[in-house]
């Protein structure tokens, strides 16, 4: 038999010194940053030897280098990542921990999916070697228990793009097509994944130009659409525009109050796809609803505009003389394998310039002018600020404090909303009482609600770290404060949220951020989601106890958010009316003073 070499004692090695070498890791870094990526959230592990060097050597050229934030949780840095990524636009990247640190990724990612985030996740795989071969061979004994057939698997389905790393030589590259999918419509997660050895090669130092990795860009419609879509709009006794996301472009809003003004009697209905896309100070504000309102019924035109559930036609859907429109970023919903609308036309394009296409149409086009002018334009234009009035004031009425002390969610808003800078940032996940939340706060200004879009609980406590983070970022560029970051939370969401690491980092790094939580003693969903499938069944009698959707006893909330900033932190409870402004005034203060603050809000069933 031929004769073996000797084992290696230890993993082959170049000559070169770790501080002069170029190696993929510091080359994915330098890719991440010329790209735009300025904060990237770690949770490290065994295989990132090369990274974590990598990070060591760039805190010598900050100015050129991400921002490394440490993590203790791979949800909680995602989600993290995910809310810088929603407030600005600017994709954000992650390093977590093979697959077992792909799988800690959970509900977020998901979250990151359904709600259109763009966030790049690299993850490490084990060593493809045993015996030393290369640089980053196998040295330990997790490297044979974490290697898996295909780690990418683990959350492809949910990603735009999902690519092992095979070299080093082209990582920049990879690192660029992965963020051309994040950041082209519609906008996702992508994943990348690398073994030890590609990290850790030695390659020759090179540089893109980003100019030509710019993501895909959509175009707007065609002439014959837009004067279809226009002339049905100044038609009709009824329109409605239906949308969910087109507020993640803060140009939109102000778009969409232009149209509604050029076609008196319009209404916009937002249907929770996690962004403010109309204001509410607007007569055609009909405000939100997760796919039941009884204007889709009403309706005689429907333009639904970048929207994915814009109605359930099980509880509401469109009468069968509507003329239904489609205008999105992705019309046929490729990552759903069941959707569809019963539209007589769909439109893949830019929901802005669609929207500007329509309105400039409608103003100019002599005819629809003639139509939108008349006087019966002006009656229901009159009729509309009436009903928007009533509307408001009914909001108030039914968040009125109860005799008794105790209040509702709709009043604990309205108080935040009167306490609160005018400027705030509403990071919501408030499950059943989103609704409430949303009518008691209004919001008016482009980018300042932001709910989770998808349905994995727990992101606003890392989604309401990574907006403030934003905030902050961009104020200092400009000598001021970042904006005031307000999370508003259910109690059993609270948790999943995992606040041990969200109130450690926001100590660790100083992004003070207000967290209320909406203290009902349990998870509601799952019983409005019972009584929707069997109204009269037993669970519809049975106590929450019983359905085991109850928490009891009640956690203590704020105490768990002190214990994790080491007692740096502002905590209280309020239980009744007479003590809220107090208590929130000081919270309020807490923030402003860079402390973060959790007040655990004891509420009462109702709006």
């Amino acid at each position: 038999m031929p004769s073996q070499p000797p084992p290696l004692t230890q993993p082959n090695t170049s000559s070169s010194s770790s501080s002069d070498m170029y190696t993929t890791s510091f080359a994915f870094f330098e890719a991440l940053f010329a790209a735009g990526v300025s904060h990237v959230f770690v949770n490290l592990g065994s295989d990132h030897p090369s990274i974590i060097e990598a990070m060591v050597r760039g805190k010598a050229s900050p100015s050129t280098f991400p921002r490394i934030i440490t993590c203790p949780n791979e949800m909680v840095a995602m989600s993290m990542a995910d809310g810088y990524a929603r407030l600005t636009g600017q994709p954000q990247a992650i390093i977590v921990h093979v697959d077992v640190g792909t799988q800690g990724l959970g509900a977020a990612v998901h979250n990151s999916s359904a709600g259109r985030a763009p966030v790049l996740v690299f993850a490490g795989i084990s060593p493809i070697t045993i015996e030393g071969e290369l640089r980053g061979s196998r040295t330990e004994y997790i490297h044979w228990i974490q290697d898996v057939p295909d780690q990418k698997q683990i959350v492809g389905q949910y990603c735009r793009y999902a690519a092992e790393l095979k070299t080093g030589v082209n990582v920049k590259q990879m690192v660029n097509r992965a963020l051309q999918f994040a950041k082209s419509q519609p906008q996702g997660p992508v994943y990348l994944c690398g073994s030890r050895e590609v990290m850790e090669m030695e390659i020759p130092k090179y540089e893109l130009n980003q100019a030509h990795w710019k993501p895909v860009e959509l175009g707007g419609l065609s002439k014959g659409a837009v004067q279809e879509m226009a002339g049905a709009l100044a038609g009709a006794k009824k329109p409605l525009v239906v949308t969910g996301y087109a507020g993640r472009n803060h140009a939109i809003p102000p778009a969409l109050v232009e149209l509604a003004n050029t076609v008196k009697g319009l209404r916009v209905l937002d249907t929770g796809g996690s962004d403010m896309c109309f204001p509410a100070d607007h007569p055609g504000w009909l405000g939100l609803k997760f796919g039941n309102d009884q204007s889709v019924a009403e309706a005689d035109v429907i333009l639904v505009l970048d929207c994915d559930v814009p109605w359930i036609p099980t509880q509401m859907k469109p009468s069968k003389d509507a003329r239904v429109f489609h205008i999105d970023v992705d019309p046929l919903k490729q990552v759903m394998p069941v959707f569809y609308l019963e539209a007589e036309a769909r439109y893949r394009a830019d929901p802005l310039t669609a929207v500007e296409q329509l309105t400039e149409k409608l103003k100019t086009d002599k005819e629809l002018k003639k139509q939108l002018e008349s006087e019966e334009r002006e009656k229901r234009w009159k009729e509309l600020q009436a009903q928007h009035k009533q509307k408001l004031d009914e909001i108030a009425e039914r968040a009125k404090p109860l005799e008794n002390g105790e209040y509702c969610t709709g009043h604990l808003c309205r108080r935040l909303k009167a306490l609160c800078p005018e400027d705030t940032i509403w990071a919501i996940e408030a499950v059943t009482n989103t609704l409430f939340v949303h009518d008691n706060i209004q919001p008016t200004l482009p980018g300042s609600w932001i709910n989770c879009g998808g349905g994995g609980l727990g992101w606003s406590g890392g989604g309401a770290l990574g907006i403030k983070l934003a905030t902050e970022v961009e104020a200092k560029a400009k000598g001021r404060k970042g904006k005031f970051v307000v999370q508003i939370v259910g109690d059993g969401t609270f948790l999943f949220s995992v606040p041990g690491s969200v109130y450690w980092i926001s100590k660790r790094y100083g992004i003070p951020v207000l967290t209320i939580v909406l203290n009902n003693k349990g998870w509601n969903a799952p019983r409005r989601s019972l009584l929707l499938v069997h109204p009269d069944g037993l669970g519809s009698k049975a106590s929450n106890a019983d359905i085991n959707i109850e928490f009891s006893p009640s956690p203590d909330y704020a105490g768990i958010a002190k214990a994790a900033a080491g007692g740096d932190l502002f905590a209280a409870r309020v239980d009744n009316t007479a003590d809220l402004d107090r208590v929130l005034k000081e919270a309020i203060a807490a923030v402003e003073g860079g402390q973060s603050a959790v007040v655990d809000c004891k509420v009462a069933m109702g709006s």
